[in-house]
């Protein structure tokens, strides 16, 4: 399995406006072949900073999901909302708890 964290961070103005986003398509993201999980997490400390953690069963759905015009269409509107350029990193999962 493959664990997929992505670090964003927002502008302020534009952070409700993301979440109403993510709210709106994070069933259909759950729901796309080879989903595992996929959380949203918010930094305590400064909550411009947002992650979303997911796993993927295989790179290969990771890969066709970030292919697909889902991905494209709600990763268009999310860089919109940045103040600064995104982080992803991939890693296999070893253990799941």
């Amino acid at each position: 399995m493959i664990h997929r964290l992505v670090e964003m961070t927002f502008k302020e103005e534009k952070i409700e406006d993301f979440l109403l986003l993510f709210e709106d398509v994070k069933s259909k993201i759950r729901n796309f072949e080879g989903c595992y999980s996929l959380h949203l997490l918010q930094d305590p400390e400064d909550r411009c900073k947002i992650s979303t953690s997911s796993i993927w069963l295989s790179e290969n759905h990771l890969n066709e999901y970030r292919n697909s015009l889902l991905f494209e269409n709600t990763w268009a509107t999310t860089k919109s909302y940045f103040s600064d350029k995104a982080k992803a990193k991939s890693r296999l999962l070893i253990v799941s708890l």
